[in-house]
C-alpha cells in the first residue's frame, strides 16, 4: 500500500509512532504495524479460553455458595447492592454506591432482550464483561462472597491470594482491551520491544495453570504468541 494511503486509512497520529520506531522508514512502519496485528491476533485464542473457563468456574462456585443457579439475576438486590458498597466520592464528597456488578448484569439482560432472545443464565454468563468477573476479586465484593471466588484456583502458588489474583487478572484485562481497540503492544516507550506482550502471555498461562494445569496442555497447540513474536523479530525487513 502506498504510504499516503496507509496514513489516510489508519490516521497520521496512529502511524506516527510506528514511523518513529522505524527511524522514518515507511516500509518498516507498515510491516511493524502488521506485525503488531499478528501478535495481537495470536493472543485471541488464549484470552478466549481464559475468559470462558474463568467465568464458567466462577459461576459454578458462586452458584454453589448461594445454592442458587440464578444468583446472577437474584443477587442484584443481594450482595451486589449491599450497604457496605456505599462509599464517599473523593471529588463530590457525596455518598455513592459501587453498583458496577448490578449494572453489568442488568445491561447484559437488556442486550439479550434487544435481540428478542429469551434470557437464560447461560446467556447472561456469556454476555457479561470480563470486568464483571475480575471485579469479584475486588476486596469489598470478595468479602461479601466470603472469599469463595478464590476456590476456582485450586493450584494457586503458596503465598498467592486475592490481591495477587486481582492484580494479574487486571493486567490481562487491560491488555485484552488494548488489542480489542487495535492499540500497539510492540513498544517500550518508542522502542520496538515485546516484553510487555510476553509478560501478559506468561500471566495468562499462569492463571490457566492455577485453575487446572491440564488447561496448559489443552491450549499448547493453539498458543502461537511466542512464535508470532519470534517471526516478527527475526524478519530482516523489520
Amino acid at each position: 500500500m502506498h504510504f499516503d494511503h496507509f496514513t489516510l486509512y489508519f490516521s497520521e497520529s496512529r502511524v506516527a509512532r510506528y514511523v518513529k520506531a522505524a527511524d522514518g522508514s515507511h516500509s518498516f512502519a507498515q510491516n511493524l504495524y502488521k506485525g503488531n496485528l499478528m501478535v495481537s491476533q495470536a493472543f485471541h485464542p488464549l484470552i478466549g479460553v481464559l475468559e470462558v473457563v474463568l467465568r464458567n468456574r466462577l459461576n459454578d462456585v458462586i452458584a454453589d455458595h448461594f445454592k442458587d443457579d440464578k444468583w446472577l439475576l437474584n443477587q442484584r438486590n443481594g450482595f451486589m447492592a449491599d450497604p457496605s458498597l456505599i462509599f464517599v466520592h473523593k471529588k463530590s464528597h457525596s455518598q455513592t454506591m459501587n453498583d458496577f456488578l448490578k449494572k453489568d448484569v442488568t445491561n447484559a439482560e437488556k442486550r439479550i432482550k434487544k435481540t428478542k432472545a429469551s434470557v437464560s443464565i447461560g446467556k447472561i454468563v456469556a454476555e457479561l464483561t470480563f470486568g464483571f468477573w475480575t471485579e469479584l476479586f475486588e476486596v469489598h465484593h470478595y468479602k461479601l462472597l466470603f472469599g469463595r471466588p478464590i476456590q476456582v484456583f485450586p493450584a494457586l502458588p503458596p503465598g498467592f491470594g486475592r490481591k495477587e489474583v486481582k492484580d494479574t487478572l487486571d493486567f490481562i484485562r487491560r491488555f485484552r482491551n488494548r488489542i480489542n481497540h487495535n492499540e500497539p503492544v510492540c513498544f517500550n516507550n518508542e522502542i520496538v520491544d515485546f516484553t510487555y506482550a510476553l509478560k501478559v502471555h506468561a500471566s495468562i498461562l499462569n492463571v490457566l495453570s492455577w485453575i487446572d494445569p491440564q488447561l496448559l496442555i489443552f491450549v499448547s497447540d493453539v498458543d502461537q504468541v511466542e512464535t508470532a513474536i519470534n517471526v516478527i523479530t527475526r524478519n530482516t525487513d523489520l
